[in-house]
């Protein structure tokens, strides 16, 4: 199928999919016959391990959609773990400077752009049923590097890590921005979009696609209007709770 997020980005459609905590591949299917175009498996924030995470990768594919994951730091080991049990797209948090993003590229990708480990036993190579060669160029072509610019740092530094080629989707993380700006939080403050909205007017600029996390449909409207693309709804126990939390009071009001 190839990486439905990259064609969908490369053709200028937006996507929509939210961050997943709970280790479970029923909710990840759930998710894509629900019509989400991905999900993001968090490794950062939840309980999250490898094989779990392999296995959320399987539902993803099972029902059409693209598993990303988002690794805790921007460690080699992680990321290379992370692409080789099959995401489309490796997220990598707290990038805040150029060397920072130039890391995360040499570690998601194979020679000569970069310096990912290399083994073709792995489930994204199909257990070596994929020809070595066709493998390394296929992953370099089509495995998607996001990095979140969640910092006040990050910000400063935008137009440097701008420079550095590889990088698919910048995202903006505007829980962490809005603690960085001493707003902790506040995520409609204006400080904090206006940050939001410099960087992703420079990354626009540049040709390369922005993501952001919003946590209602207003916030995801308002974000595309301004040529956000890759959008990230909310957390399923967020989307479970708040569905939950519907159907109760409606019930007990009647």
């Amino acid at each position: 199928m190839g990486n439905l997020i990259q064609q969908k980005l490369t053709q200028g459609q937006s996507v929509l999919g939210p961050f997943m905590k709970l280790p479970s591949p029923a909710v990840v299917e759930i998710m894509g016959l629900a019509g989400f175009d991905y999900v993001i498996i968090d490794c950062e924030h939840g309980p999250l391990n490898v094989l779990q995470a392999e296995e959320m990768v399987r539902a993803a594919e099972l029902t059409g959609i693209s598993p990303v994951i988002r690794v805790s730091d921007k460690d080699p080991v992680m990321i290379s773990r992370a692409l080789d049990i099959g995401a489309a797209a490796v997220q990598v948090p707290q990038i805040c400077c150029k060397k920072d993003a130039e890391d995360v590229v040499k570690a998601a990708k194979f020679a000569p752009i970069g310096e990912r480990g290399v083994c073709r036993y792995v489930r994204a190579a199909k257990y070596t049923a994929i020809e070595k060669q066709e493998y390394f160029q296929k992953a370099n072509k089509e495995t998607m590097v996001i990095i979140h610019i969640e910092g006040e740092e990050g910000v400063t530094n935008i137009d440097e890590i701008l420079t550095v080629k590889g990088i698919d989707v910048i995202f903006l993380g505007p829980y962490d921005l809005s603690q960085s700006l001493g707003l902790p939080g506040q995520v409609d403050h204006p400080k904090v979009v206006e940050k939001m909205k410099e960087v992703a007017k420079k990354a626009k600029e540049k040709n390369i696609a922005v993501g952001t996390f919003v946590d209602h449909t207003d916030a995801a409207a308002k974000w595309m209007e301004l040529g956000v693309q890759y959008i990230s709804y909310s957390v399923d126990v967020g989307i479970l709770y708040e569905k939950c939390r519907e159907v109760v009071q409606q019930m007990k009001t009647k």
